[in-house]
Order: C-alpha cells, then structure tokens, then sequence
C-alpha cells in the first residue's frame, strides 16, 4: 500500500525541499529596501486607510456569491462522474444533464438580471 503512495510523498517532500531552499537563499542573498509603500497591506486595490464609513458595493458581493454558488455546484460533479464511469448508469447521466441545464438557466437568469454586472 505504501509502494502507490511513495511517489506522492516523494513529490511533497520534494516540493518542501526546494521552496524552502529557494525561500532560505532569497532571504540570504536578496536585496532589502524597506520602504513605507512597501509594508502597508495591500487590499485588492482599495486604500489602506478605508475609513468607517467606507461602503463597498453591493456588486462586490453578489458576484462574490455568485462564484462561490456556482463553485460548490461545480464540485458536487465530480462524485457523480466518478460513480458514472463506475456504473455507467443512463439514469445518472440523465440526472447530470438536467443539474447543468438548471445551473444555465440560474447562470442565464442572474445574468439577465444584471447581477454580474460591475457598477
């Protein structure tokens, strides 16, 4: 059981390896300039100084939303697909089709909405 994960355990450690290796050499050898610029955090383009009565737009998280739905739906696929090639059921098949039709008509109706829209 071992033998069919040893080149998985082979590949991560190889991985850890050499990140680690390159992150240790950078962090010997690579330049320092610190600057005030440079150690703000940087939030996906807004200022760092985002006062409290800052509001992002419902847009944002509709979108944000939206991706996750479709995401998590996306995923629930891949079970099925492995149980359809296990089974090769038409009943399964069937059922998928009419899960990615309903997520088209939800994508075609969000998107008629203007939901995806950025404002």
């Amino acid at each position: 059981m071992l033998h069919s994960y040893l080149p998985v355990i082979v590949f991560a450690g190889l991985g850890v390896i050499v990140g680690g290796t390159l992150a240790m050499v950078n962090g010997l050898i690579g330049p320092r300039r610190p600057s005030r610029a440079k150690d703000d955090p940087y939030e996906c383009g807004l200022p760092s100084e985002v006062t409290r009565t800052f509001r992002f737009g419902i847009s944002f998280y509709m979108i944000a939303m939206l991706f996750i739905l479709f995401d998590i739906e996306v995923v629930f696929l891949y079970p099925v697909g492995v149980i359809l090639r296990a089974a090769h059921s038409v009943f399964v098949l069937v059922e998928v089709i009419v899960f990615v039709v309903l997520l088209m008509v939800a994508l075609i109706y969000v998107w008629r909405r203007g939901a995806l829209d950025w404002r």
